[in-house]
């Protein structure tokens, strides 16, 4: 399974938000520049994991964003599956196929895509950032001062 490239860059802004100060908020522009990705992708990151809940944001002079809870409080399972989507490995539908009655394949990928995600719940934002990830989120941080 590959993730998508929203997924890639929520992961890499909650991460970069377990990194500020308490009080500090991160700005789409100064996320952009750190990651090299191209902002208009990121705003439309940034507003959906907003609206899940995860960013408390504020617009205008000031503005910018922070992680609305502990780091701890991001399960890594429940975040990927949200910023996925529905994810599935196949879909026999789409097109049509000729197996579909008879074929065991979907039933043995959405059991491994379940597993997936089960690991994956087993860890949170903050066990992400542990050491030696935290240091290099704390160097892309400096950049800006």
């Amino acid at each position: 399974m590959q993730l998508t490239r929203f997924t890639d860059l929520g992961l890499r802004v909650l991460m970069y938000l377990t990194g500020q100060q308490p009080g500090q908020l991160a700005t789409i522009p100064e996320i952009a520049e750190r990651f090299e990705v191209s902002r208009n992708h990121l705003v439309k990151v940034v507003h959906f994991m907003a609206q899940q809940g995860w960013l408390a944001t504020s617009r205008g002079k000031g503005g910018g964003m922070a992680l609305a809870r502990q780091p701890e409080h991001y399960r890594l399972g429940e975040v990927v599956r949200t910023l996925e989507g529905k994810p599935q490995l196949i879909d026999c539908a789409e097109p049509p196929c000729a197996l579909s009655r008879g074929c065991l394949l979907k039933g043995a990928l959405d059991e491994a895509l379940a597993a997936f995600f089960l690991s994956l719940d087993g860890y949170t934002l903050r066990d992400i950032v542990a050491s030696p990830t935290g240091e290099a989120i704390i160097r892309l941080h400096r950049l800006s001062n």
